[in-house]
């Protein structure tokens, strides 16, 4: 037979509270994923543009596997690290699996226009759009909002583009949807 616990007043706020700062902190550490995939496929971009743009390198394409391979192993050790020092809320829950979907659907994007010789930029901002609207409706943070909201009006931009200027354009989009973001998380004050 199970015993009913009756919380003091003092003790119901104390719950209260550490419950809400936990869910601060669980927030606040989702500004690390942004700011390192920010980084690196603003990089990878601008990489790609000036490698292909001017130079002669043969494998100007390169900072994208190399990034992405460093990006996808330092996000799993950053979530096994994650998950054993906090406790998994319903929150961090969602967005993990939403972000884990979002990213097999960045790998199927990308491998569908490489195979049909095609910059993925458009597709992947379309990608990151979503994920990064509904994370930022979901922490109620409005500049990740006003980041997949730039992400979803650059995918109709980046139509209009040239092909040379394109990667360039992801970067900059990266840097303005995911990195401004990412670093106001991380130092807001939520």
């Amino acid at each position: 037979m199970e015993t009913e616990q009756t919380l003091s007043p003092q003790q119901s706020l104390e719950l209260i509270s550490s419950v809400i700062s936990k869910t601060k902190d669980n927030i606040k550490a989702n500004s690390f994923l942004f700011i390192l995939w920010g980084w690196l496929i603003s990089v990878a971009s601008i990489s790609f543009f000036i490698l292909n743009r001017f130079t002669d390198f043969k494998y100007f394409f390169l900072p994208f596997p190399v990034l992405a391979i460093v990006g996808i192993t330092v996000s799993l050790r950053y979530y096994i690290m994650q998950k054993r020092s906090t406790t998994e809320t319903h929150l961090s829950y969602f967005l993990y699996r939403m972000w884990l979907v979002l990213g097999i659907c960045f790998i199927t994007v990308v491998f569908i226009n490489v195979s049909q010789n095609l910059i993925p930029v458009t597709y992947t901002l379309l990608v990151a759009g979503i994920g990064t609207l509904i994370s930022g409706l979901v922490l109620k943070f409005n500049p990740l909002i006003f980041g997949g909201v730039l992400f979803l009006l650059s995918v109709v931009l980046s139509i209009y583009i040239p092909n040379e200027y394109r990667m360039l354009f992801h970067g900059v989009i990266i840097i303005a949807g995911y990195l401004i973001p990412g670093y106001l998380l991380k130092y807001s004050k939520s």
